[in-house]
């Protein structure tokens, strides 16, 4: 059941809502069907102290003596510069979240608020990406927000950095939704990048202040990831994948999936392959997603040429062996003995090009040795 939009009652204060929010056993569906039936959480605190309203005991003795530290905790934190916190009927609140089923009844902020009403699209992929599949994930961020999308991501290891990374190598906002309170940052390796997504975009979070990092809170966090966008992108998933489950929200919601093929050797793409069998848009190209969202980002427009990225080496002439070698290296992970074997040259000749074929943006290395070709 979604949250309706009406006018906040003038009874209801920040703490009203907090104290709801942080009651044992009340989910976010719950709220919603009491803010339904009365003007605000003010409303049905004072109900529920009467009539229990079907309401289990832990969370009525909650409601009428609420846990002061907690609530005291989330109110220091929201007095924060760039922190805040805002309710379903905020009129900051992102419209297209409002309208899944179970919307959150709050959401904590640290950044700009205003970046949650500009059109989103989600990124989400593997943790564990191929060179070639975070090298994707980035320039499609990079091209999708020069066109004036923003990218919406987790903050998790692989595909949702390289997402998060390519808006903001080119300055655009990125917004990062996370399954543990706005006072953590998880993993803790991406504190900077938290740091720089905040001051361009927003990290944003339903889970109050102190929330650690649970597994049961990332599936939480998916369906915000994909009720915020308009669209969600698969780059690269196994087939047991959790964007996978990122991808059956955004469907739930009415959202539009899209998933970028691989190899039928590479085994974190049979997660892409899986969702494409299913009704997943194949896209080849940003441009593709763009084209396909059509009228819904009818905001967007191709960019400019992009500029190549400035810290490769220059990509030198190639020799007729370094062609002979880089023919040998297909898109598929490929070891060092099998390019040896099949282009007839010595393993230390091989491992040198290899070196230079790599600074120069030709191909990638991945874990075990193996390279990949990249154009």
């Amino acid at each position: 059941m979604a949250a309706t939009s009406s006018t906040p009652n003038s009874d209801d204060t920040l703490t009203d809502w907090l104290i709801l929010h942080h009651a044992p056993g009340i989910g976010a569906v719950t709220i919603h069907q009491l803010l339904e039936h009365y003007s605000g959480p003010a409303a049905a605190r004072r109900m529920a102290a009467h009539q229990g309203l079907g309401l289990e005991p832990a969370a009525l003795n909650f409601l009428q003596q609420p846990d002061q530290e907690r609530i005291e905790r989330d109110l220091a934190w929201a007095e924060q510069p760039g922190n805040h916190i805002i309710t379903c009927r905020d009129p900051r609140y992102p419209g297209l979240l409002l309208q899944i089923a179970d919307p959150p009844p709050l959401l904590y902020v640290h950044g700009n608020v205003e970046a949650l009403g500009q059109l989103q699209l989600a990124m989400v992929g593997s943790r564990n990406p191929t060179a070639s599949g975070q090298r994707t994930a980035t320039e499609f961020a990079r091209y999708l927000a020069l066109a004036g999308l923003t990218i919406t991501s987790g903050l998790a290891l692989g595909i949702d950095a390289a997402s998060h990374q390519g808006a903001l190598d080119v300055g655009k906002s990125t917004i990062a939704v996370m399954g543990t309170g706005l006072d953590r940052v998880y993993p803790s390796r991406h504190r900077e990048l938290a740091h720089v997504i905040a001051e361009h975009g927003a990290l944003v979070s339903e889970f109050p202040v102190g929330t650690a990092p649970k597994p049961e809170n990332f599936p939480r966090r998916n369906r915000i990831i994909s009720g915020l966008s308009l669209g969600i992108l698969v780059v690269e998933a196994a087939i047991r994948s959790g964007s996978l489950i990122s991808a059956r929200c955004a469907g739930e919601q009415g959202r539009e999936v899209f998933a970028i093929p691989g190899s039928i050797h590479n085994p974190l793409a049979r997660g892409c392959h899986a969702l494409i069998r299913q009704g997943a848009k194949l896209v080849e190209t940003a441009q593709d997603i763009i084209d396909e969202l059509g009228a819904l980002a009818g905001a967007c427009a191709p960019p400019g040429p992009q500029t190549h990225d400035q810290s490769r080496v220059p990509a030198p002439e190639l020799s007729a062996d370094y062609l002979q070698l880089l023919d040998s290296i297909g898109y598929d992970p490929t070891s060092v003995d099998a390019l040896v074997e099949t282009s007839g040259l010595t393993p230390a000749v091989v491992s040198s090009m290899l070196l230079q074929l790599e600074m120069s943006g030709y191909l990638a290395s991945s874990a075990g040795g193996l390279y990949n070709r990249l154009k």
